[in-house]
C-alpha cells in the first residue's frame, strides 16, 4: 500500500497559501521524495524535509558500513532550479548516527553534516552531457518522466558521509590486547611482556660497524 506525505517550502505542515511542491510516497517499504519537474523554474526555490532513516539503515545492515546506524530521520535543506532541461539541486544534510567503535568496542553517538550538489538531466540527453562533464562539476544523474526522485540521491550521500572505520574519538586508545581493559577508562595493570627467552642471546650481541 502506498502512503503519501507532502512537503512545502515551509516544511511538512503546509501554511495557508503555500503551494505543495514535493511529496513523500512510501511503497513496498521504500520511501521516495519526489518533485514534479513542471514545478521547477529558472528562479531558485528552497525546500526542507526529513528523509526517513529506515531505508538507510536497511542498506547499512547489508553493506560495508554495517557498524553504523541512523538514530533519527535525515534533515535535508536544499535549493533547486532549472536551466533548460537540466535540473540543479544544492544543499546540505544532517543526521544523527550511532556505531560501535572499531578500537574500544563501545557504542557512541555522532552527528554528520554533508553538502551536496546534483545536476539532473533527461535520460535522452544523458550520454551527451556525461561525455562533456568535468569531475568537479557536481554529481550528475538522469531522470525520466515528469518527476524527480531525490531519496536515492540523499541516501547515497549519507553513506558517503560515514567513515569506513567508526571511532568514538580520533585518539581512542582501544582495548588492552591481553586483558581487554578499555584504556580510555582505566590503566591496564598487565605486566610488560618479557619477550621470547630464545632471543635473549641475540639481543645481547653488539654489532661492530666499520
Amino acid at each position: 500500500m502506498e502512503s503519501v506525505e507532502h512537503a512545502t517550502s515551509g516544511g511538512f505542515e503546509p501554511a495557508e497559501g503555500n503551494v505543495i511542491i514535493a511529496f513523500h510516497t512510501r511503497n513496498a517499504g521504500v520511501t521516495y521524495m519526489k518533485i514534479k519537474v513542471d514545478d521547477i523554474a529558472a528562479e531558485a526555490k528552497g525546500l526542507s524535509f526529513r528523509e526517513p532513516e529506515e531505508d538507510v539503515n536497511r542498506l547499512l545492515s547489508h553493506g560495508v558500513r554495517g557498524e553504523w546506524r541512523l538514530r533519527a530521520p535525515i534533515d535535508v535543506c536544499l535549493s533547486y532550479y532549472r536551466a533548460g532541461a537540466e535540473l540543479f539541486f544544492e544543499g546540505e544534510l544532517e543526521a544523527s548516527t550511532g556505531a560501535l567503535c572499531a578500537r574500544c568496542a563501545e557504542e557512541f553517538d555522532s552527528e554528520i553534516e554533508r553538502p551536496f550538489r546534483f545536476i539532473m538531466t533527461p535520460r535522452s540527453m544523458a550520454d551527451e552531457i556525461g561525455a562533456a562533464a568535468e569531475p568537479d562539476d557536481g554529481e550528475y544523474g538522469v531522470y525520466d518522466g515528469d518527476e524527480v526522485d531525490l531519496s536515492p540521491l540523499i541516501r547515497e550521500e549519507v553513506l558517503l558521509a560515514l567513515p569506513t572505520r567508526p571511532l568514538c574519538r580520533e585518539d581512542c586508545r582501544g582495548l588492552c590486547p591481553r586483558c581487554g581493559t578499555n584504556l580510555n577508562q582505566d590503566e591496564c595493570r598487565c605486566p610488560e611482556p618479557a619477550g621470547d627467552p630464545r632471543l635473549a642471546v641475540l639481543r645481547s650481541l653488539k654489532i661492530q660497524r666499520s
